[in-house]
């Protein structure tokens, strides 16, 4: 356990922790704090009426893990040995800040919550289309079962709207377990959103290899009882839709007491909440709810799979002024899709151009993103490369963006080897 320091802190040590979330970066948060010396009350409200789990897998392993990746399995983390009190099953309505002390106070269904510092990490939720109530989505463990069930019993006609991580997923493993998959994307390729157009179409030929309809371009206009409707006039048949077009931050209910950033809470790089007039005394936010303030890249949404686990750590260590060595963490994402493993390092802009390391037609390949401006590498991305994940991580782990010479490069392990 390391005893607090006053070298970093970046406000009087709290006297108590209301933590607003159970999931990863919730956990997490409580987690750091006792690992940090903190000797104050821990609070923890959490919305799902069951204990912190990996959500990856929902995805991921839908049909071979019925059970969640429970935390205290995966990180030995005991949410109720480590917090005073464990509220699951309440949900976090209003947020009223204290204008004269540190802090704030939570309203939910069964009453209110004050405390001299509190942690907002609520996550995310997956996009719903209300005129489609029948389509079902994947956020929540909840959700997972609902698939499952839906997809037991013997080959179905699924069909996937939206081809980002998660549609991807889940479609390689329903096909894989015999299911009939038609996955329909409305921009020119999948995973637009994380890749880019260019990128992104080079993950095209995986679709039907693994025995996948993909239709491009094409947008729904109505998903009905056993069939999904297109704009050009096509009807799919369906016993399962899965709504799968991308997650938001859980914000709303915050909304008039914080000032949202694109749905988001901001929050500097010790994820204190920024206010009209700078960092809020006592409030705080990590993970899929927040978007941090990055000397190296900018402004960093949640959703990156180390700012719900390593996010909390940071925030503890400069709440409580234990030492640390300034490091920014790394944007990472991970997915294993259509029989490939992909992972991500990095934020790249929509005008960085991408650069691709060997053939992607002749087995694994990388992708390095680079800004016009300055030639800087803005993201990474390696698939079916074991070899150039630890590169691409140490490539874009550094203080700085880099500077690197791509000509004659194959792949990025050679590449950082170079420099």
């Amino acid at each position: 356990m390391t005893t607090p320091t006053t070298s970093r802190r970046t406000s009087p040590i709290p006297e108590d922790v209301l933590v607003v979330g159970a999931g990863l970066a919730g956990a997490q948060t409580v987690a750091a704090l006792r690992a940090h010396g903190y000797a104050g009350g821990i609070r923890v409200l959490g919305a799902e009426d069951v204990p912190p789990y990996d959500r990856p897998p929902l995805s991921k392993h839908l049909l071979d893990r019925p059970g969640p990746a429970w935390l205290t399995d995966e990180l030995g983390l005991d949410l109720h040995g480590l917090a005073d009190d464990v509220r699951l099953g309440v949900t976090a309505r209003a947020l009223r800040l204290d204008r004269d002390r540190p802090g704030a106070t939570v309203v939910t269904d069964d009453g209110e919550h004050r405390a001299s510092c509190v942690v907002l990490a609520t996550g995310s939720h997956a996009v719903r289309v209300p005129a489609w109530p029948s389509a079902l989505t994947l956020h929540s463990a909840a959700d997972a079962d609902r698939l499952r069930g839906a997809l037991d019993g013997g080959p179905r006609r699924l069909v996937v709207v939206g081809a980002g991580w998660v549609g991807a997923e889940v479609a390689g493993v329903a096909a894989a377990a015999g299911h009939h998959v038609t996955v329909v994307e409305a921009r020119d390729a999948p995973l637009v959103t994380g890749l880019g157009s260019r990128v992104g179409a080079l993950t095209v030929p995986w679709y039907a290899a693994a025995g996948v309809d993909l239709r491009t371009r094409a947008a729904v206009t109505a998903v009905e009882d056993g069939a999904v409707r297109l704009a050009d006039g096509a009807v799919l048949p369906a016993d399962v839709v899965l709504v799968a077009v991308g997650a938001r931050p859980a914000a709303a209910w915050l909304a008039g007491a914080l000032p949202l950033d694109g749905g988001a809470v901001p929050v500097d790089e010790a994820y204190r909440v920024l206010g009209p007039d700078g960092p809020l005394d006592g409030v705080l936010a990590v993970g899929d709810v927040a978007r941090r303030r990055s000397a190296r890249h900018g402004w960093v949404p949640g959703g990156h799979w180390e700012e719900a686990l390593r996010g909390p750590d940071v925030l503890v260590r400069r709440l409580l002024g234990v030492d640390d060595d300034g490091a920014e963490l790394t944007p990472y994402v991970f997915s294993t899709q259509l029989g490939h493993d992909l992972t991500m390092f990095g934020l790249r802009g929509d005008d960085d151009a991408p650069t691709v390391l060997g053939d992607p037609a002749d087995g694994g390949w990388s992708v390095l993103w680079t800004r016009a401006a300055d030639g800087a590498v803005t993201a990474a991305l390696t698939v079916d490369r074991p070899r150039d994940v630890g590169a691409a991580r140490r490539l874009l782990g550094g203080p700085e963006l880099p500077v690197v010479p791509l000509d004659g490069a194959s792949t990025l392990a050679e590449l950082v080897r170079r420099r």
